[in-house]
């Protein structure tokens, strides 16, 4: 059963509106005001909402501001209720981010188509996808049946790429976005004297490239194999559709995409505020977690020296005594070929 959060002020329209939806056979949430609306929101998240503009308290687009930056909310769909008809409160309303709009008074069968279609178009997208499994297809297929895009299934042939193939360049023209089907990929900057720092490591799952593809530029680092991978190609014609022309599926997209935004924020905070150690155990449980969602039995780190020390941000030399301390504590297995946590607990405790 569909849960519809309902914000009207005026009380004749409320409980009649509720009552229509109530025997349609959704299960209804009434607020009297915007402020009231945010707090049951907060307790249930509905599948929609219904809100009225001019509100006391709080007005319907200043509710629909909240819905849009709590994480929690984002993404519901929402539909107005209006007495005004004139076209600037109807753009404020759309450029917000409105669903659809309802001009008082209406009658119940375009409260309930309007309804309806809404939930229709929005329920193909899932909030999760499982991008290990056939994430990637269903989130196009279903991306593609809500905003009726032709081409996302286009040139999406795996492509093999040998170990140490170089994806794409810095400075390179961005036109396409690649996904990880099987292998790893890293991507890297090199500095003036030539060292190289590690921006990013992508393995089965995970997108990359979309960076330069949001902001209209060149790529800024590059990207190599790290060992054989296979991966697939959107083109950015697609992508461009895909996130800019479709909001329901643009929220989707950027909730894949936020974790790894993150990730790299707190790898710039440990490179600039953390210890030697200390950055060398954050690594280290970042990439044993990884491989345990990959391989749960035996979640070995395979990695190179050089490459390590290029995403922590620090010598080869300086990594394997840091390694070898580790290994001399009984922390990690380590030689030639793979690294394994044996003490995930004693790393998480690592601070200095």
């Amino acid at each position: 059963m569909k849960t519809i959060l309902l914000i009207e002020d005026n009380d004749f329209i409320r409980e009649n509106t509720a009552e229509i939806l109530e025997m349609t056979g959704y299960n209804v949430i009434t607020a009297e005001n915007g402020k009231v609306g945010i707090e049951k929101a907060l307790e249930t998240r509905p599948d929609l909402v219904v809100c009225d503009i001019m509100m006391p308290v709080l007005d319907g687009y200043g509710v629909l501001h909240i819905f849009n930056q709590n994480p929690q909310l984002s993404g519901v769909p929402f539909i107005f209720l209006t007495a005004k008809t004139e076209r600037n409160d109807l753009r404020k309303g759309m450029e917000l981010g409105a669903d659809d709009y309802l001009t008082k008074p209406f009658d119940s069968s375009e409260l309930l188509s309007a309804i309806a279609g809404r939930l229709n178009r929005f329920q193909h997208l899932k909030p999760e996808y499982d991008l290990h499994a056939n994430g990637l297809d269903e989130f196009l297929h279903d991306a593609q049946k809500t905003g009726s895009l032709t081409s996302l299934s286009a040139d999406r042939k795996p492509h093999t790429i040998p170990r140490k193939q170089i994806v794409y360049s810095e400075g390179d023209e961005a036109t396409r976005l690649y996904f990880v089907q099987s292998g790893r990929v890293k991507t890297s900057k090199t500095t003036a004297a030539g060292k190289e720092l590690i921006t990013g490591l992508y393995q089965v799952g995970d997108f990359f490239g979309y960076k330069a593809l949001l902001e209209g530029t060149a790529h800024h680092d590059s990207a190599v194999a790290v060992e054989d991978s296979v991966l697939l190609y959107i083109p950015a014609d697609d992508f461009t559709q895909l996130v800019m022309r479709n909001p329901e599926v643009s929220q989707q997209f950027v909730r894949l995409l936020a974790g790894r935004v993150r990730e790299q924020e707190d790898l710039l905070l440990d490179m600039a505020y953390n210890s030697l150690r200390k950055r060398v155990a954050d690594t280290l449980l970042r990439l044993h977690e990884q491989q345990r969602t990959l391989n749960p039995d035996d979640p070995q780190i395979q990695l190179s020296r050089d490459d390590m020390a290029a995403l922590i941000g620090t010598a080869p030399e300086s990594l394997s005594r840091t390694l070898s301390e580790f290994r001399q504590d009984g922390i990690i297995e380590l030689n030639n070929k793979f690294i394994r946590v044996q003490q995930p607990e004693k790393l998480r405790r690592t601070n200095w």
